[in-house]
């Protein structure tokens, strides 16, 4: 019985060194052109004064109860040339707002009875493209992280308040000496209305006596 012999036969292809691949030299371009796109925030104009991680809570006045508005990163922005400050707190990972609202000096910030680590504040918030009165409870990681946002905001609103009765004293200084020129023009107008009627007055005066002297002057001659 023949045995089988191992097979010793080896294709051409196998034996051969396998090829490098040749540089053809060729590229490829790609088959969608991306541009790079400016992406804004709308925070340019502004500086962060406060930057915590949080969850935000709104308090729903129909179910009587409070509701997640998301969990994400509350920021106090200063603007730059303004100086008027407003919070804005984005969800993490849609960054969708969440809170929209500028900080008054009529707001202030309270500690949530029972919890040490939440705390809060009524404003009038446009996160959702209109104003709408709300009540806002926002929770932190820590104590001290909640006691730094209480201080901060309230540091805010002290600050807006100085600065909104310096407004109000410019304004009203300004509207001051606007009406001091405007009663000075009033005085200066005044004052060549009465010239003018006085040199007319004396312009008629003296017609009269020269007609006067005319016709004394004809009488004395006819004599």
């Amino acid at each position: 019985m023949a045995s089988k012999e191992p097979d010793h036969e080896h294709r051409e292809d196998e034996d051969a060194p396998a090829a490098d691949d040749e540089d053809t030299g060729a590229q490829v371009a790609p088959i969608i052109k991306l541009e790079e796109v400016a992406v804004s925030t709308g925070e340019e104009n502004e500086n962060a004064i406060l930057d915590l991680k949080s969850k935000l809570y709104r308090f729903d006045k129909e179910g009587n109860q409070w509701k997640e508005r998301g969990a994400g990163t509350v920021k106090l922005l200063k603007h730059k040339e303004t100086g008027k400050v407003r919070l804005v707190m984005r969800q993490s990972k849609t960054l969708k707002i969440c809170a929209n609202h500028l900080v008054l000096p009529t707001m202030t910030v309270q500690e949530h009875a029972g919890n040490d680590k939440s705390c809060l504040w009524h404003a009038s918030d446009f996160s959702d493209g209109e104003l709408k009165d709300e009540l806002f409870c926002i929770r932190f990681a820590s104590v001290e992280n909640c006691k730094t946002f209480m201080e901060k905001f309230q540091e805010v609103a002290e600050s807006q308040k100085s600065k909104e009765e310096n407004e109000d004293a410019s304004a009203v200084a300004e509207s001051l000496e606007k009406l001091s020129v405007e009663e000075k023009k009033a005085e200066d107008k005044a004052g060549e209305a009465v010239a003018t009627k006085e040199d007319k007055e004396t312009e008629v005066d003296n017609t009269v006596k020269a007609d006067s002297e005319k016709k004394d002057g004809e009488a004395a001659s006819s004599t």
